[in-house]
């Protein structure tokens, strides 16, 4: 068997393991945003009613969502536009390129959650416990 076919076979628990650690990341920037910890947004929480609050808000309930593996489809597709919105909103008119403008973490977020609506949440996940398509 080549190294190939070996390490496929873990494709599925791979899928989950990165679900699992991507949701983790994401959420501590909700957590940064809507309960303030990390040192907030310069050492305060932002207004619920303002953009960065809603951030706050999406990035905490989808990051524990996503973490959970749970309506992990709808939640990345969801995520995806979010983390496409702040590009385009915040990044992009400092620079088209990511690496001058700070939007790494953001492109990666998006197209990581883009992949997660079509290859769903992997076999560790609530999804799969509760019958959905995972």
């Amino acid at each position: 068997m080549s190294f190939v076919n070996t390490i496929s076979s873990y494709e599925p628990y791979l899928r989950s393991l990165l679900r699992i650690v991507v949701g983790f990341t994401f959420s501590l920037h909700g957590y940064q945003k809507f309960f303030g910890w990390f040192g907030g947004l310069g050492g305060h929480r932002p207004p619920l009613d303002s953009l960065m609050g809603v951030a706050g808000v999406i990035e905490t309930i989808g990051g524990t969502l996503i973490i959970l593996g749970l309506f992990t489809r709808l939640t990345a597709f969801i995520l995806c536009g979010q983390m496409a919105i702040a590009y385009f909103r915040v990044h992009l008119p400092m620079s088209f390129f990511p690496l001058i403008n700070g939007g790494e973490i953001t492109v990666l977020y998006c197209f990581t959650y883009l992949w997660m609506c079509s290859a769903g949440a992997g076999p560790w996940s609530l999804d799969r416990a509760f019958g959905r398509k995972h």
